[in-house]
């Protein structure tokens, strides 16, 4: 009976599509009116190092985003018995920032430089100091001052500057737009005016002026848009371009593309104030709804915005877990040499339950999971690192736990930041690797940041999930409701997911740890000046 109810909802469009390019994986999900996902697929692909630049070709992306749609479509054919041939509305999501600089023919100038590429290190710093704003290196704009620098032939041959999923949303509606959350992610925006600040503009014109481009900033880039306003419609050859079937009708709308800590943001219901989401695997990031400007800038935190434009401090760390899976892999190899078979989801779930039962201070030992640098705690490469003393209480319990410990001390002090400015949080939202195992995550990550974390079951699906209410948003929408009320009240009204308030003796030995983990920073500086 369900199936049916569904078919009938597949073939009137009742349903909305999302798609999101992520770094290793692009995946789409569709859902029905519920907003509950009825069928997915995915395909997989990774970055190439070309030349010195991380990038992903053209061909590939086109590749990527028919191939994840087939299987989507070949899904709804199997459980459903329908031919996908309209859709209620699309919404693109990809990996924020880069750059993707096209001429008036629509070629790619140069190869797509993605998020990945510390290149633009002298532009990033220059134009922090220009704006009094913190622009990181992966910004599009430090790519495109850094091409500028470095007298790149191209740079005045630019028609349009973008990010990776308003380039698939351009190709496929014609439209030059891009969400405001993505947009934020090129150049700073003005939250109240909802576009990119004028000022900034104003004052990069000027900084270029000398140069004599054909170009001014503004023109090349894409028309800011917010959460809920319609941004195009599929057309023929849009169409063609996403499902090589042909079955695939022209006319659908689409919502403006946006960035992947956007979706994150709406797919864990975190765009309201006092709100915030955190990202733990094998990078942590911690995005924060603002209730007010920053006092100054810091260049441990960037601003960047909700999809409907409201004003957002993310803390980004290179380093969470990787490490620990690493120890984690040298136990099961262990296990292995002992002639033991254990389920690696269930070594995970016995290792993380055992760190409960360790000290609360982690029993007086110190670990860095620093595979990469850092740049919260101002290190450009890592060494990772553990270290007890004589007196250390050395056990299997306090040496799980000190390593969840360290995965997130890095956010710890970026946070910091935040509490000191004043920035309060009702809940914290958790999602990703470090959160599998129920409960322990989850408790680390309260002791850590002293607020409650909330872990749902329905963030399950990631970005394009979320990608797919944005979708559902712009069709459903009250005259005059906002994102964070839809999402509330029509999306996640009956999941508030699991809550966690901090435990005040949790609390303390994290306090006690991060005390050790500040003080041993030069022995990881000397472990990286002398261990090459």
């Amino acid at each position: 009976m369900m199936e049916k109810l569904i078919g009938a909802a597949i073939r009137e469009g009742r349903t909305a599509l999302g798609i999101e390019l992520g770094s290793t994986r692009i995946k789409a999900v569709l859902v029905d009116e519920e907003h509950n996902p009825i069928a997915s697929g995915s395909y997989d692909w990774e970055n190439q190092y070309i030349d010195g630049v991380w990038t992903y070709s053209i061909p590939d992306i086109w590749e990527g985003v028919r191939e994840s749609y087939k299987n989507m479509a070949e899904e709804v054919k199997e459980r459903y018995g329908e031919t996908l041939t309209t859709i209620g509305a699309i919404c693109f999501s990809a990996m924020m920032h880069g750059y993707m600089a096209f001429d008036k023919e629509g070629e790619l100038l140069v190869p797509f430089r993605t998020w990945r590429n510390t290149m633009t290190e002298v532009a990033s710093e220059k134009l922090t100091e220009l704006f009094s704003f913190q622009i990181p290196q992966r910004w599009s704009i430090a790519h495109l001052y850094q091409a500028i620098l470095n007298q790149e032939e191209h740079v005045p041959e630019i028609d349009y500057l973008v990010t990776l999923e308003g380039y698939v949303h351009w190709k496929l509606t014609g439209e030059r737009v891009l969400g405001i959350g993505d947009c934020a992610g090129m150049f700073p925006v003005d939250c109240a005016a909802k576009d990119f600040n004028k000022r900034m503009i104003e004052q990069f014109d000027e900084l270029v002026a000398p140069r004599q481009f054909p170009w001014k900033l503004r023109d090349i880039m894409p028309r800011v848009l917010t959460a809920g306003e319609r941004a195009g419609t599929l057309t023929g050859e849009g169409a063609r371009l996403l499902d090589a079937s042909g079955n695939l009708k022209p006319g659908i709308p689409l919502c403006p593309p946006e960035g992947d800590a956007g979706t994150g943001m709406t797919a864990t219901n975190s765009v309201a104030r006092r709100t915030g989401n955190v990202s733990a695997g094998t990078s942590v990031f911690a995005m924060v709804v603002l209730e007010k400007e920053l006092s100054r800038v810091y260049p441990e935190i960037d601003i960047v915005t909700t999809p409907a434009g409201d004003a957002v401090a993310m803390v980004h760390c290179n380093n969470c877990t990787s490490d620990l899976n690493a120890w984690v892999s040298l136990f099961e190899e262990f296990a292995v040499a002992a002639g033991m078979k254990i389920d690696r989801n269930t070594l995970f779930s016995t290792l993380y339950q055992k760190a409960l039962e360790g000290d609360k201070d982690g029993g007086g030992m110190l670990s860095y999971g620093y595979l990469s640098g850092e740049h919260i705690t101002h290190f450009e490469e890592g060494r990772p690192l553990f270290v007890r003393t004589p007196e250390s209480r050395f056990n299997l319990a306090n040496f799980m736990r000190v390593h969840l410990y360290t995965a997130l001390g890095a956010l710890k002090m970026g946070m910091d930041i935040l509490f000191e400015e004043g920035v309060r949080l009702n809940v914290l939202l958790g999602h990703g690797g470090l959160f599998k195992t129920k409960g322990v995550g989850q408790r680390i990550m309260a002791a850590a940041l002293g607020v409650p974390v909330s872990v749902m079951e329905t963030a399950g699906e990631g970005g394009a999930w979320g990608a797919a209410l944005l979708a559902s948003y712009m069709l459903k929408k009250e005259e005059g409701e906002s994102l964070d009320h839809y999402l509330a009240e029509k999306v996640f009204k009956d999941d508030g997911g699991t809550r966690m308030e901090p435990d005040p003796e949790d609390e303390a030995g994290f306090q006690a740890f991060m005390e050790r983990y500040r003080n041993g920073l030069s022995i990881e500086r000397a472990a990286v000046n002398n261990l090459k």
